[in-house]
């Protein structure tokens, strides 16, 4: 969360386990965290469900979820969802399920990562304050 970076994340015609876990693979294979990692979550039950704590279990990671009815626990994301909204999915009109993949894989991983600066990285893209960040050697 520091770099505001989206490093997991996956689409599809359901909000099943496997879309979460299928984003949760691919922010772990990504960052290859090492130590202790905090993952946060709101309450859904793809979230709470015994595959998805299995996998937090065995990538390390302890669980935090979001007090029940506190919207303020999931602000950072939540504004994520508003900003691509308002960006880009309430600016297309998109023929089908996989032009919107499309799009919205171009939006997060070349837009938003690489180049959408950030108020609380000083102005910086996620993917620039991380380069910094590890140069200091944090």
């Amino acid at each position: 969360m520091y770099s505001r970076k989206i490093v997991g994340w996956h689409i599809d015609c359901s909000m099943k386990k496997e879309l979460v876990l299928s984003a949760l693979k691919q922010a772990y294979q990504r960052q290859q965290p090492q130590g202790s990692i905090l993952h946060h979550s709101d309450r859904g039950s793809q979230y709470a469900s015994n595959d998805y704590q299995a996998k937090l279990i065995e990538y390390g990671m302890k669980c935090s979820m979001s007090r029940k009815g506190n919207c303020y626990d999931n602000a950072c994301i939540e504004s994520f969802h508003g900003i691509i909204k308002k960006e880009l999915i309430y600016q297309t009109r998109y023929k089908t399920r996989e032009e919107a993949k499309k799009s919205i894989f171009e939006y997060i991983e070349i837009f938003y990562n690489n180049k959408r600066i950030h108020s609380a990285t000083g102005y910086f893209s996620p993917s620039e304050y991380e380069r910094m960040y590890y140069k200091k050697g944090a």
